[in-house]
């Protein structure tokens, strides 16, 4: 008789809570992902904005902001925009962290893509080496059965 290796010693039922307390971690991260903002303000507080998951949610301008000329005000909202998205960015990364723990946030790939395609490759081996497996043996009971 055939032998399932490590299979047979599973846990499913800590299998399955672990399953469930994922998806409550990530039901929960969902939900506070709506009420996450980025925020930026210059240090003169003439530029004001909130930056959030569908986009730009507030964009202030102090009235002594009118004085600067169109490319300075314009240079000022792009700069005080990029600030507000690499918020956003920080507590979107913070929020993952919480949810998966530090080694497994899978926000720390968008931050070093090499790391990712490293982790792309590992399981596509993986995947390989089991497809392979699984036809070799597919192909021993094959044979087995004289087909």
């Amino acid at each position: 008789m055939q032998e399932f290796g490590d299979f047979a010693n599973i846990d499913i039922e800590k299998l399955l809570k672990g399953a469930d307390e994922q998806f409550a971690r990530i039901e929960e991260l969902q939900k506070n992902m709506a009420d996450i903002v980025g925020r930026a303000q210059d240090d003169d507080g003439l530029v004001t904005i909130a930056y959030g998951s569908e986009g730009l949610r507030d964009l202030l301008l102090h009235p002594k902001a009118m004085r600067l000329s169109s490319g300075e005000l314009s240079e000022l909202i792009k700069q005080q925009l990029q600030a507000a998205t690499a918020d956003l960015q920080r507590q979107v990364t913070e929020a993952m962290g919480q949810a998966f723990g530090d080694e497994d946030n899978p926000m720390k790939y968008v931050e070093d893509p090499e790391a990712a395609l490293s982790k792309i490759k590992e399981a596509e081996s993986a995947y390989n080496r089991t497809f392979e497996d699984v036809m070799g043996e597919l192909d021993r009971i094959r044979r087995r059965l004289d087909l």
